[in-house]
């Protein structure tokens, strides 16, 4: 009876050890099963990656700049030395690219790997070299198109990175550390991610291992497929913590067409400046909702003021994306070309309308500071946009400075925003020109925003 009894407790046993082994090995065949394409598990990416890594290459850019000796503001020392003589300080940038054309040599970048650069050169998965021609550039975007004169050359096809999923695996193909070509493998974690800086984004995420020298190359799909262009990664001590970001193909495509037909974006404008919706501005516009954006004043003209919109609208949606935020908004405008047609729902007084329009050119008031003022000779300004007014401040911004110049000497920089002058508030030209009428006044003191900061600088 005992050695049955035992017998029936090792059966027993043996049962559970085989249930529980049967429900642990597909959760075990799960987490390490390959991807799939065209319903066949993939072995290796190796054969998908032939196809790619000849169209990826190495990016290394050089910029001159001009230091001067640190003693050069001793007035002591440029009395007896006739002042500092300039030198040159050369840096290096190293990032990555993709070839999207090959008849024509055209490669997509970042904008941040070859931007100011003098001279710049592309390495080919062959070992070939070759100076590279910036084709055009859009900081907004952060999408550069260099051209090579190679034959010869292998494409990436782009895919429709709209179709692009949460899940679906990718690899990343780069240059990191200056290492030399690498791969890296992961998913697609998020889709859709803005807020990461002062570009116009629409971010695809990733856990593919992303590292500084990354930068410009490419996302793929396992079809060998272009689905976006790495561009950033999130971490705090800067190496790959598994939060990468890209560039989807579609953005980089549309923004390369302006660029090799106008040089640059020209992007459309509806004419409404917002702010924030808070919980106080809710209850004295009589808006039962948490997020919006309220639109403060329509532009005379603009597509919006054709289409009906009023200050005091609350923008909930556009082209059915909801706006959370002004950003939200600012955002997808600044990523519609001009003629774009645009569905903008808006709510007021509780009711909602959606309103049809489409995307003008921003009408931006150009002005030469020495027309307006002696002290600000050699600086190119403009009007602030309201893309731009919506991230930072509205006010004048200064486009370019002329080395040497008045206004140089007197410590005005190329993006700086001059929002007042002489204590009074200056949110565009019109108002610059206004405040500054007339005789030229004693003292020019300019209030400028400059990297997030307020600065007073006197002019002389």
């Amino acid at each position: 009876m005992r050695a049955r009894s035992r017998w029936r407790r090792s059966s027993l046993l043996l049962t559970w050890l085989v249930i529980g082994l049967a429900s642990w090995l597909p959760m075990h065949a799960d987490a390490t099963q390959p991807p799939m394409v065209d319903g066949k598990p993939m072995m290796s990416l190796a054969p998908m990656l032939a196809h790619v890594t000849p169209a990826v290459v190495n990016i290394s850019s050089t910029t001159h700049v001009r230091v001067r000796d640190p003693y050069f503001n001793d007035p002591l020392f440029r009395r007896f030395f006739g002042g500092g003589v300039p030198r040159e300080r050369i840096e290096q940038s190293l990032g990555s690219g993709v070839i999207v054309n090959a008849a024509k040599g055209y490669i997509l970048t970042n904008n941040h790997v070859v931007s100011g650069a003098d001279a710049i050169k592309v390495t080919l998965h062959d070992g070939r070299h070759f100076k590279a021609t910036l084709v055009g550039a859009d900081p907004d975007t952060d999408i550069a198109v260099l051209k090579i004169p190679a034959d010869d050359l292998t494409q990436l096809p782009l895919a429709d990175s709209s179709k692009t999923r949460v899940g679906d695996f990718v690899a990343a193909v780069g240059n990191p550390f200056g290492l030399g070509q690498s791969v890296t493998y992961g998913i697609v974690s998020a889709l859709g991610r803005t807020g990461l800086g002062d570009t116009y984004q629409n971010f695809i995420q990733t856990d593919a291992a992303i590292n500084p020298g990354n930068s410009g190359g490419a996302l793929v799909n396992m079809h060998g497929e272009l689905i976006g262009i790495n561009s950033m990664i999130y971490s705090p001590s800067g190496a790959n913590a598994g939060i990468g970001f890209a560039i989807p193909s579609n953005l980089a495509a549309k923004v390369m067409r302006q660029l090799l037909t106008y040089g640059k974006v020209r992007r459309g404008n509806l004419g409404v400046h917002v702010q924030k919706l808070t919980s106080d501005l809710a209850r004295a516009l009589g808006v039962d909702a948490s997020s919006g954006a309220v639109v403060t004043s329509v532009e005379e003209g603009s597509p919006a003021d054709k289409a009906g919109v009023q200050p005091g609208d609350l923008v909930v949606a556009i082209n059915g994306t909801p706006v959370h935020t002004p950003r939200d908004l600012h955002n997808t405008e600044g990523l519609l070309p001009v003629g774009s047609a645009v569905e903008l729902t808006v709510s007021h007084g509780g009711r909602t309308r959606t309103l049809e329009m489409h995307m003008a050119p921003e009408r931006l008031a150009h002005a030469s500071g020495g027309d307006i003022d002696p002290r600000l000779n050699g600086a190119a300004l403009r009007d602030t946009s309201s893309s731009e007014a919506a991230q930072t401040v509205s006010g004048v911004v200064v486009e370019t400075v002329d080395e040497g110049s008045r206004a140089g000497r007197n410590g005005l920089r190329k993006g700086d925003v001059i929002i007042g002058v002489n204590q009074r508030r200056t949110p565009n030209l019109a108002a610059l020109k206004a405040v500054l009428a007339g005789e030229p006044p004693r003292q020019l003191m300019l209030i400028i925003a400059r990297h997030d900061r307020m600065h007073y600088l006197l002019m002389h």
